[in-house]
């Protein structure tokens, strides 16, 4: 691995001038190498951080890769990464006109993260120098504790996809509470809480407060502190033991509870195990966004290497080429999801729509096919309008809100099914559904989606994990390894309520029908119980409301 030569760096500032005045933002830092197919086998299982942590995992994934590598041999043609500054690699056999038109595509991924709400967390600090800083804490805790860092790397993974990411986002809008803030927080949404018969009061010192701060907004929180002190007499003390006592918080994630609240990881001989979780939480929020962002991401970065590249001038002679290239990153498969594909067609007719003003309550209103065709306000708001979507949407919003059936309709996409030909003994693929909700419903499944656990502590010290049921179960042969690793962690009992199917028969199966086509199985969901203590998992129904469900 090493650094891009002088030519072609100046050829990259070039791209970068010329994608200003496209209209995006970057700072002007950036770090590009060049690596080998080697190079790119040993980084991928380190998330193309070269300084990310050792662990075991990583070996096999890259034993697995070469294996891989021989069989098939392909190679992404760049891989960007969100750091400060950002780097990005490129592969050694590439040419120099490849170079150019990726470079682009890099620039739309560096506008992207600079500039996405979903990145806010991660412009704090340099990740690849606090990553560089997490590997030695490691290497020097291995040679004091030996395997056992190991243990603790890997019972932290099995759960560091539930580290309250959108907590994180949150608190970043919050300053600090301390001193008055904090006094003021403690009174509306405690003090006067534990009277909940009180709510003419409740809404009496609202509009008290309220008007203090209209008529004096500099002065009004001390103000209003000191009326509440002389005729509460008891509310300062009564605050002040409120800081004192430690009680668990609710909405916190796994990982930050049991760092917090785990009598066993709170010892003193333990404490080191809590900086080897902080690490694995911190770097699963640092990789959340772009976990959360692929559809966008590279369909951002897609639209815009197409935008740059076709307008530069050094594409001259290599137009076939570009476009045998560009076929394969954006071509639309019929069956399966292309998130570059998908990403830039949709930005490309979300830009149309905004330019000609289809995004408005009026052009909605139209029923007639012709005249929402040839509707066209010609407002000049279509850039505007990408970049708004650029900075404040995660695939989620992006998918569920944009996907329409026009864009179904202009693109012929639709939902696949899959069923056997008997005779032949295939697979068929055929066309199940060209409704835009359906294929809205099937790309929305593909997302990153982590379960929503809510953790507590029970009367007799057992960890409580509540899995918060939305449709989806829990992977069932995963529940076991991962308790236990929990139970270590927390240092007692475990106890893990999620929701599960149980098939229901149908008439004809308890009569035992035959049936040509095998119907879909109706299922019902059950709640049970896994708890794991002394290594040992019992799994048991769990009654809901006076029956087991």
């Amino acid at each position: 691995m090493e650094l891009i030569s002088q030519h072609a760096k100046k050829i990259m500032e070039g791209c970068k001038e010329r994608a200003r005045d496209a209209g995006l933002s970057f700072q002007d830092e950036s770090l590009e190498y060049i690596v080998t197919n080697r190079d790119l086998l040993q980084l991928s299982p380190k998330m193309m951080i070269p300084t990310l942590y050792d662990y075991w995992v990583q070996d096999v994934e890259v034993l697995k890769e070469q294996g891989r590598y021989e069989l098939y041999p392909n190679n992404p043609y760049e891989t960007v990464i969100n750091t400060r500054p950002p780097i990005s690699y490129y592969n050694d056999n590439n040419p120099d006109w490849l170079n150019v038109m990726i470079f682009y595509h890099v620039i739309g991924h560096i506008d992207f993260f600079q500039n996405n709400i979903f990145f806010r967390h991660t412009r704090e600090y340099d990740f690849t120098g606090r990553a560089l800083s997490d590997k030695r804490l490691f290497a020097k805790l291995r040679s004091e504790k030996g395997r056992w860092v190991d243990y603790i790397i890997e019972f932290s993974r099995a759960v560091d996809n539930l580290v309250g990411y959108f907590g994180v986002l949150a608190g970043l809008e919050k300053t600090a509470s301390s001193g008055v803030e904090a006094m003021i927080d403690y009174y509306f949404d405690v003090f006067l809480q534990k009277n909940k018969k009180a709510i003419t009061r409740y809404v009496r010192e609202i509009e008290l407060y309220n008007k203090m701060v209209h008529d004096d907004p500099v002065e009004a929180e001390r103000r209003f502190l000191d009326s509440v002190k002389s005729r509460h007499p008891e509310f300062e003390s009564l605050y002040d033991k409120s800081r004192k006592e430690k009680k668990p918080r609710e909405g916190i994630d796994v990982l930050r509870f049991l760092m917090e609240y785990s009598p066993f990881l709170n010892r003193e001989d333990n404490r080191w195990m809590l900086t080897v979780l902080e690490v694995i939480r911190s770097t699963s929020l640092y990789f959340q966004p772009q976990i959360r962002t692929k559809i966008m991401n590279e369909g951002w970065a897609s639209y815009w290497h197409e935008k740059l590249f076709l307008g530069d001038d050094r594409i001259g002679g290599h137009e076939v080429e570009y476009a045998l290239v560009n076929a394969k990153v954006t071509s639309m498969p019929r069956v399966g999801l292309n998130p570059y594909a998908l990403g830039m067609r949709l930005f490309d007719y979300l830009e149309e729509k905004a330019e000609k003003g289809k995004i408005s309550f009026d052009y909605n209103r139209i029923e007639d096919k012709y005249r929402r065709r040839h509707y066209d306000r010609k407002t000049g708001r279509g850039k505007e309008f990408i970049f708004s979507i650029r900075e404040n949407s995660a695939d989620s919003m992006f998918i569920n809100s944009f996907i329409d059936q026009e864009f179904v309709d202009r693109h012929r996409l639709f939902v696949a099914g899959k069923r056997l030909n008997k005779e032949r003994m295939t697979w068929q693929y055929y066309v199940k559904s060209r409704r835009a909700e359906d294929y809205r419903q099937m790309v929305s499944d593909s997302l990153y989606h982590p379960p929503l656990v809510k953790v507590s502590v029970d009367a007799d010290g057992t960890l409580i994990l509540n899995h918060v049921f939305e449709g989806k179960p829990l992977v069932r042969e995963y529940i076991d390894a991962t308790l236990m690793g929990l139970e270590f962690l927390w240092g007692g009992k475990v106890c893990l309520y999620t929701s599960e199917p149980v098939p229901v028969k149908t008439e004809a199966e308890q009569e035992g029908a035959a049936r040509t086509e095998r119907p879909k199985q109706e299922i019902s969901w059950k709640r049970f119980r896994y708890t794991m203590s002394g290594r040992k998992l019992v799994r048991e129904p769990i009654e809901v409301h006076g029956q087991r469900e």
